[in-house]
């Protein structure tokens, strides 16, 4: 539980630089500063990366480049200011240099400008005359020149007044020739598109040809919601503080989002309805209002548009936008064409779950023939690619029970790159698909892919891959032949020395019906003849989350702790139990009003399995994990009494209703909507059936799960006179943990646990 830093700092992020060399970012050693290390290229020797000198970083390249589509060139976003990089001779042209909020960089259709947007603006370079210039500015306020309201008073005092009507007169003169004058002089900014003071800009994106905006408003006197309080007590004035933090689900709804639509050259600004949207006006949860004697909604859905995460994407010449629309409830999701003549949406996909649809199967956007729609979809049950051309149904371009992620089209969109997971679960490689014919190919075998880049000349594969013990690390790949180069291996030499324990993939058959489980299981590699082991049970957090990889795990301290206890004589189960990720929109969404439960059952099987494949002993079982982990630790203890002997709890929800809208919402709905799925979810509701010994673990400046979930909690045990629990406070820590004192101190609270009541 010490300082990380003596197993070795990984690689963090990796990018291509224009001429084939590779630059990837390591954090030093004993300090928060991270560096940037330089290879030769693809082919470069393993661990021969070389600091990049300071004097050198002003000519580097970003880690997000931006390439012409015939490759000759290519935008660089770096430290808030943008470049340009000619491919061929290496120069480095500047654009910017302390213009605020840059973000979104893409070339014009033609190729020969850059256009890029600041805060709400959207400006282009051009690269003939160097010059930048606004070409669309979006201004959330009152038109100051438009015309006033009509008003009886005011009618009545410029028709008895002469002076104030001349007034007038010549201010509307005025107004008129300095429109004629801006019209016919190319050299001026365009006039501001004034959207009044009632609304907030949520998020805009150009198009590639200069001539349309597409942009999303929301209400600016929708209700936030109340927010919470987070008290610290250790700071450094000495006196307390409190800082707002979040609502709690129900208490503030996502705030509906409106499309618009403008027209640059005219400067004409439509809204854009979503009435053609398949479902949108048929409220999903109907049933459940009526149960509750809620009014039914009237005419359609509340939706978003989410703007700034890509919810809104152009074809590189300008002529084809593909928006993304998310129901607040989170039960379907449109992808639709914008019919720019009409301002109006053209239904192009659609998806919808009983439960939740999935955001982690969102990606989408267009293939350079500008008319070819590529996306991300779950409706076979698993996250595949899909192609879709105009009003021609959409094409699978791959299939089966595994999941695709992170898309990276080649420039000439003939072949997508992308994660997968065909071999099983928890093996990601990269894999390759051709838009003509589909297919899945397998490029690497390095079984613990992370993240990939394409070279620029799409050759080459950089792949971020790690293993079991072997922390974030590069490898550049071929993609004919597939054959790895290693570049980095970042581990200090005692980490290396150490005899870890290599978990086993296991699948764990499941008596509800379910899929088989998957789990790692830690062991010793010779069981003693008769002898019975304790158990400890390991629930990974986040619910949607997968821990049963072949890659490095996001719980590494958890996995050497898994060392220490097999080494102490337990054996230990990480499980990834129903609502992990990775394995399909049904083991996604089993949890669907019934949080703890499905999840449960997964670990209930589990026990019994290692009781009769590996000599567990069911009278003495445990089980821990954080902050979705705590929750499945205390529905444990206190739904399955009579098997779980003893549990850590480490921020755990203890009530749903405290947690955030985004995440809760999707599972459980809202408290006034489903108030029985909160019921049967919370732990809070079961602590009377607590008999094992358990222990409560908390920061106290938990922004996410908050501090009060355990107070709350503790409370409630006191008032039940529940004997043989525990509750540790952390005064400065938030949710994931960072002091290596509070991690000790958390862990060996937790072995003292098992040692003694296991044991």
């Amino acid at each position: 539980m010490a300082d990380p830093d003596w197993i070795g700092t990984p690689v963090e992020t990796a990018w291509w630089g224009w001429n084939g060399q590779v630059y990837y970012k390591q954090k030093r050693l004993g300090s928060p500063l991270r560096d940037i290390y330089q290879l030769a290229g693809a082919g470069a020797a393993l661990n021969s990366g070389k600091p990049v000198a300071d004097a050198q970083l002003a000519n580097l390249d970003g880690e997000q480049m931006v390439y012409q589509r015939d490759g000759k060139r290519a935008i660089v976003l770096r430290n808030g200011d943008l470049f340009e990089r000619d491919i061929k001779s290496g120069v480095l042209t500047q654009i910017t240099r302390g213009v605020p909020a840059i973000s979104d960089p893409q070339y014009s259709s033609d190729g020969g400008a850059v256009q890029y947007r600041s805060g709400d603006d959207w400006y282009s370079w051009n690269r003939l005359d160097r010059l930048s210039a606004p070409v669309a500015l979006l201004r959330a306020a009152k038109d100051p020149d438009a015309k006033p309201e009509a008003d009886a008073q005011r009618e009545l005092q410029l028709r008895l007044i002469v002076n104030l009507a001349r007034q007038k007169e010549n201010r509307d003169t005025s107004l008129a020739r300095r429109k004629e004058e801006r019209r016919l002089d190319a050299t001026r900014a365009p006039e501001p598109i004034y959207l009044g003071d009632k609304v907030t800009i949520s998020g805009s994106v150009l198009s590639p040809d200069g001539r349309w905006l597409l942009f999303v408003t929301q209400d600016k006197g929708a209700e936030k919601g109340k927010l919470g309080k987070l008290a610290r007590y250790v700071t450094e004035t000495g006196y307390p503080e409190a800082d707002d933090e979040r609502t709690r689900v129900g208490r503030n709804m996502p705030i509906a989002q409106t499309l618009r639509l403008a027209d640059l050259r005219t400067g004409a600004v439509r809204e854009i309805g979503f009435d053609t949207l398949p479902g949108i006006a048929t409220d999903p949860l109907a049933a459940l209002r009526a149960e509750q004697k809620l009014p039914p909604l009237k005419g359609n859905r509340l939706v978003r548009v989410d703007a700034l995460r890509d919810g809104i994407v152009w074809s590189a010449d300008g002529t084809q936008a593909a928006v993304r629309v998310r129901a607040v409830d989170n039960k379907d999701r449109w992808l639709a064409t914008v019919d720019l003549a009409n301002a109006a949406l053209v239904p192009a996909h659609h998806i919808s779950d009983a439960a939740w649809v999935n955001r982690r199967a969102d990606e989408f956007g267009w293939l350079p023939d500008n008319a070819t729609l590529w996306y991300l979809s779950e409706e076979s049950g698993y996250a595949h690619l899909y192609a879709k051309t105009g009003a021609a149904p959409a094409r699978a371009l791959t299939h089966g029970n595994w999941e695709v992620s992170n898309v990276e089209w080649t420039r000439d969109g003939a072949r997508a790159y992308f994660l997968c997971n065909p071999q099983q679960p928890g093996t990601y490689e990269v894999c390759a698909s051709s838009a003509k014919d589909g297919g899945a190919r397998e490029v690497t075998s390095l079984k613990g892919v992370e993240s990939f880049a394409l070279s620029p000349d799409a050759g080459k594969l950089l792949v971020r891959y790690s293993a079991s013990y072997l922390p974030a690390q590069l490898a550049t790949v071929p993609v004919s032949s597939g054959k790895a180069n290693l570049l980095t291996d970042t581990r200090s030499d005692a980490f290396k020395a150490r005899n870890w324990v290599m978990p086993q993939l296991v699948q764990v058959p499941s008596t509800h019906g379910a899929a088989p489980i998957w789990a790692k299981l830690y062991r010793p590699a010779q069981l003693e003849a008769g002898k019975q082991y304790p158990i400890v049970m390991f629930a990974h957090g986040a619910g949607y989350l997968q821990n049963v990889t072949e890659r490095y795990p996001v719980y590494f301290r958890e996995q050497m702790f898994h060392n220490l206890l097999v080494e102490q004589g337990y054996i230990v189960l990480d499980v990834d139990y129903r609502a992990s990720m990775g394995y399909g929109s049904a083991w996604r969404t089993a949890i669907y009003r019934q949080m703890g439960h499905p999840e449960l059952e997964d670990f209930i099987d589990g026990a019994h399995w290692l009781a009769a494949q590996h000599q567990g002993d069911l009278k003495n079982v445990g089980i821990y994990g954080g902050s979705y982990g705590g929750f499945m630790s205390l529905m444990a203890l206190m739904r399955a009494p009579e098997l779980f002997k003893s549990g850590a709890a480490l921020r755990p929800v203890t009530d749903w209703t405290t947690y955030n809208h985004e995440y809760t919402a999707n599972i459980l709905n809202t408290p006034e909507v489903d108030p029985q799925a909160y019921k049967i979810s919370s732990p809070i509701e079961y602590a009377e059936q607590l008999k094992g010994n358990l222990l409560i673990a908390h920061g106290m400046i938990d922004d996410n799960v908050f501090y009060q979930d355990s107070v709350r909690l503790s409370q409630r045990l006191i008032e039940l006179k529940k004997d043989n629990w525990e509750m540790a406070s952390y005064p400065m820590e938030r949710h994931g943990f960072v002091q290596p004192e509070a991690w000790y101190d958390e862990y060996r609270r937790i072995y003292q646990l098992f040692q003694r009541t296991l044991k």
